[in-house]
């Protein structure tokens, strides 16, 4: 996966695989033949990192046996709904949560976002929506898609207008405790909506619990559902 963000001193090992069928494991020096297929995938213009020398001409040529092109997410609206509904199957199956249904309003929006990020951006923001949704659907309220255009609504400037003059541990506490709330309480989901490890979390929590704050508890979702790890 983006295989043109590999360090040169990496593509001459990979070269050597390719070439030689064999690898040697970290601090051993006997090689070890293997028999594999490379699917390697980028978003840049390979030939140009080549002419550019970011990119091994040889390894290159080693790899580029059979290119396929896939055009950007953007591009393929009829896939957006195919994938947003897989995604959220495996979501909802993977944290032990009912499945939701995608409300056509919810669709509508995600088709129409531009996904710079394209399939990676989509799956991020299902498994949150998955996480944030109440009751049996998804809604387009539940979908918080990134603006890019770099133009800021008045909404987003009265946010960062109300951020004004507040520390960066008030604004995280305050995030933190909202993002419970969203998730009934629940640590594990939150942890990972917000993209740190549960220990982090609860290490937070005992703080803000040590401070005299209110904390959410966990709901009976989360009694009942995955446990913590």
């Amino acid at each position: 996966d983006e295989i043109g963000e590999m360090d040169l001193r990496l593509q001459a090992k990979l070269l050597r695989a390719v070439q030689e069928r064999e690898i040697n494991r970290v601090g051993s020096n006997n090689s070890i033949k293997v028999d594999v297929r490379i699917l390697a995938t980028s978003n840049r213009n390979m030939e140009d990192e080549v002419r550019a020398g970011k990119f091994r001409e040889d390894l290159f040529f080693r790899l580029n046996v059979v290119k396929l092109t896939v055009p950007p997410l953007r591009s393929r609206p009829k896939d957006i709904e195919i994938l947003a509904k897989y995604f959220s199957k495996s979501c909802a199956e993977e944290n032990a949560i009912p499945v939701r249904t995608i409300t056509p309003e919810a669709i509508t929006a995600l088709k129409d976002h531009n996904w710079p990020g394209n399939v990676r951006e989509l799956e991020n923001t299902i498994h949150r929506a998955v996480l944030l949704a109440s009751g049996e659907k998804i809604s387009a309220e539940a979908i918080m898609l990134t603006d890019t255009s770099g133009n800021l609504s008045e909404k987003d400037k009265a946010g960062i207008g109300g951020l004004v003059g507040r520390t960066v541990a008030d604004v995280e506490r305050d995030l933190i405790i909202d993002t419970l709330k969203h998730t009934l309480g629940n640590r594990t989901h939150a942890a990972r909506i917000l993209g740190i490890s549960i220990r982090t979390l609860r290490n937070k929590l005992n703080t803000y619990v040590h401070d005299g704050l209110a904390v959410p508890t966990p709901g009976a979702s989360e009694a009942t559902g995955a446990s913590e790890t």
